[in-house]
């Protein structure tokens, strides 16, 4: 990969990164004319799933299932997904591996590893390459891991153990294998068990550092976990904390915005909506729910400008040609309704939202039909 894809790339991060600081690499994307922002949003062409996710998903409750969903979910909306690894060599900061010639089909065939294993391995960056096309080492590491699946292992506890000892392709030479100990039923070894490859028996690498690193990524996962658990109150402070670190970042505004209007706090929240406006005029997003936060107000005039705007930024984007439908619906804009209804089922025919506009395109032609007559 090179830097040539960069230009007009908005990438979002999973995550955080483990192995350079985010800042540096957001620096570099804007150099080459690209966006780097936590979070996804609708401008969102590139998904890095940062390693340090790993580690959360070990203490989550779902583990690594809530991983595979995030994955499935960021594929099917049409994004690359990216490694840190991946991530770093688009930007030009690190050295692509060797010429390689091995296709993702031809390492499945000949590792016997499952396409969904490679994929999730892959992108967590547990061998040379981080996609297609491989290397021979990567197809030995990859009949490694197919053995220690085998055997009880997850690929999650393999993608967390195989950075604990210097470069993935050194493992190629190293002997693994899984094991119980400990109380844990898929840890990954080496040399017949002598030594736990994630560092367990060695030293307590799971919680170093843990206490007091309050960084800018984990404050803003925890927030983001706080608000997916529907604890508005403490997201909406978490992302505060995260704007005081980095004022500039319009995604942990927009996220604070969605919160205290979440909580009742609907002035609050549109302060929010215009700072992350402010600091991202193009966010799609922030126009769409700062129109349905001034619609609920009954602010119709504010309502249609925002709406407006959003579809103006976004023309692919149906949910505000539907508000705005249905906000000159009320206004008696009979015409102007229909307009936006038949815009609507041009980008969503199938939804139960769509069966909605088709009835309101079919109401207003029979009104216009009873007034002509």
């Amino acid at each position: 990969m090179t830097a040539q894809a960069v230009p007009g790339a908005v990438f979002g991060t999973i995550g955080a990164l483990a192995a350079f600081p985010l800042r540096l690499a957001a620096r570099e994307a804007e150099r080459q004319h690209g966006q780097l922002r936590r979070g996804i949003t609708r401008r969102t062409t590139h998904v890095v799933f940062g390693r340090a996710l790993l580690a959360k998903a070990r203490l989550s409750r779902n583990g690594d299932a809530d991983i595979e969903r995030r994955v499935a979910a960021e594929r099917a909306a049409g994004h690359k997904l990216l490694s840190e690894n991946g991530f770093l060599r688009l930007l030009g900061l690190m050295k692509a591996p060797e010429a390689s010639s091995l296709s993702r089909q031809s390492l499945i065939e000949q590792s016997r590893l499952s396409g969904a294993d490679l994929d999730l391995l892959s992108l967590f960056d547990a061998f040379e390459h981080d996609a297609e096309p491989y290397s021979f080492r990567d197809l030995i590491l990859a009949r490694k891991y197919a053995g220690l699946i085998a055997g009880g292992a997850t690929w999650g506890a393999i993608a967390r153990s195989v950075h604990r000892s210097g470069p993935v392709a050194s493992l190629t030479a190293k002997s693994l294998n899984v094991g119980s100990q400990h109380g844990r039923a898929d840890a990954i070894y080496l040399e017949g068990g002598q030594s736990e490859l994630d560092g367990q028996l060695l030293f307590d690498l799971g919680t170093a550092g843990a206490e007091g690193d309050d960084t800018l990524e984990e404050l803003f996962a925890e927030a983001e976990a706080a608000e997916e658990g529907g604890d508005h109150e403490g997201a909406a402070a978490l992302y505060q904390r995260c704007l005081a670190i980095d004022p500039s970042d319009a995604i942990a505004a927009f996220n604070r915005a969605n919160c205290l209007r979440a909580g009742g706090h609907a002035a609050d929240a549109a302060h929010a909506y215009i700072s992350a406006i402010k600091l991202d005029p193009a966010f799609v997003e922030a126009w769409f729910n700062l129109a349905g936060l001034m619609s609920e107000q009954g602010r119709e005039a504010s309502a249609r400008r925002h709406l407006q705007k959003a579809i103006a930024l976004d023309k692919s984007y149906a949910d505000p040609v539907f508000n705005l439908a249905r906000l000159e619906f009320d206004a008696g804009n009979l015409l102007e309704a229909r307009r936006l209804w038949v815009r609507y089922l041009e980008l969503d025919a199938d939804s139960e939202w769509a069966r909605v506009a088709t009835k309101g395109v079919q109401f207003v032609d029979l009104q216009l039909a009873r007034t002509a007559e």
